[in-house]
């Protein structure tokens, strides 16, 4: 059952590139400010927003708009809070830590279906498809924590501003909570809607005939 009405592939064009275009804000204004956090994942997200474009003219390989907006909207999220966000409102952090983590989690559950789908010889239970996304999950969570923590040490022996950084370890639990939610919610409520996309990803990467 379809929770949300599924937007045209119109309605997600504009509303991707109406976020494109306040990415471009974000980056002049971090150069006019000399914000250096925001210029650096304002490009970064913009970048990523093209991802979708760029995989149905190079692999042919369409992506329902929900997806693409998706993609688009975890990226944006993170980077207005970047802009100052995270430090005004208490739970936009948390808000985009559980979307990457969901993103996370999609990618890795249409990436784990692909395979079970190539070979016949593989059969991957929808039980084995959630605990491998939670599993997964956590694990990119403390490696992505990980990286931070290295950050903040270049950070302190440079002086140089990082586009990411840790807030104490109060700040890394709830991170690391925060992802668990994401992929949780995917464990249980994406598979369905991530299945056509696996099928998809089989034919045009991995070949469309089983071994």
């Amino acid at each position: 059952m379809t929770l949300l009405p599924r937007p045209s592939l119109e309605s997600q064009r504009r509303l991707t590139g109406a976020m494109q275009v306040l990415l471009v804000v974000i980056v002049a204004y971090g150069f006019l400010a000399g914000e250096q956090k925001a210029i650096s994942n304002g490009v970064m997200a913009f970048l990523v927003t093209l991802i979708p474009a760029a995989l149905e003219r190079r692999y042919d390989l369409p992506l329902d708009p929900w997806l693409a907006l998706w993609i688009t909207m975890a990226v944006f999220l993170h980077t207005v809070g970047s802009a100052g966000f995270y430090a005004r409102v208490e739970w936009w952090d948390h808000m985009t830590h559980a979307l990457s983590a969901s993103l996370v989690a999609a990618v890795g559950y249409t990436t784990l279906r692909a395979v079970d789908l190539h070979s016949d010889g593989i059969r991957i239970p929808s039980r084995f498809a959630f605990v491998f996304i939670v599993v997964m999950v956590l694990a990119f969570g403390v490696l992505w924590e990980l990286f931070e923590f290295g950050l903040d040490i270049v950070a302190t022996e440079t002086g140089i501003d990082m586009p990411l950084a840790q807030h104490g370890l109060d700040d890394t639990i709830l991170d690391l909570m925060y992802n668990t939610v994401g992929a949780v919610l995917v464990g249980l409520f994406g598979q369905a809607h991530l299945s056509g996309v696996a099928e998809i990803v089989r034919d045009r990467l991995l070949g469309s005939v089983p071994e």
